[in-house]
């Protein structure tokens, strides 16, 4: 074999090592109880949970508590899943720009007693486009210098 067959060899092989690392890494959707559960039992992997926030017949968020002057690191707001259990999340980053405005949102973290504790959170914002195509945004917090 020549010395380019082995070097595209082993680089096909990192990939795939690549590949089938990140998969077994994926978390999968869950509803608050099963969080709840894994939790109790010591697991503490991160979990997908998709749900809608709290609102009132206005559109406001309920129980909201963010005080950028106080900590803009710092959010705590209601969520309900898709089997309508109302959960607190804890989110330690700045609120993400169109929270108010998304249809629905996925939190990626897991339980730490009696709240979920977000890393990351994907708001599923309204279609700016007519054919029905989904527009996804991920909420990244803002690194510190």
């Amino acid at each position: 074999m020549k010395k380019t067959h082995i070097i595209g060899l082993i680089v096909i092989a990192i990939a795939v090592a690549i590949l089938v690392s990140t998969g077994t890494e994926a978390s999968t959707y869950v509803d608050f109880s099963v969080a709840e559960n894994m939790a109790k039992t010591g697991d503490n992997d991160q979990v997908h949970v998709v749900g809608k926030l709290k609102k009132d017949a206005a559109g406001n968020i309920q129980d909201l508590v963010y005080n950028p002057t106080l900590d803009a690191n710092h959010l705590e707001f209601m969520l309900i899943d898709n089997n309508g259990r109302e959960q607190k999340v804890v989110y330690n980053a700045p609120k993400p720009q169109d929270m108010g405005r998304a249809e629905q949102m996925v939190i990626i973290g897991n339980m730490d007693g009696n709240v979920f504790k977000c890393e990351k959170i994907l708001l599923k914002c309204p279609s700016k486009y007519q054919d029905g195509k989904v527009e996804f945004k991920e909420a990244k917090p803002e690194k510190q210098s």
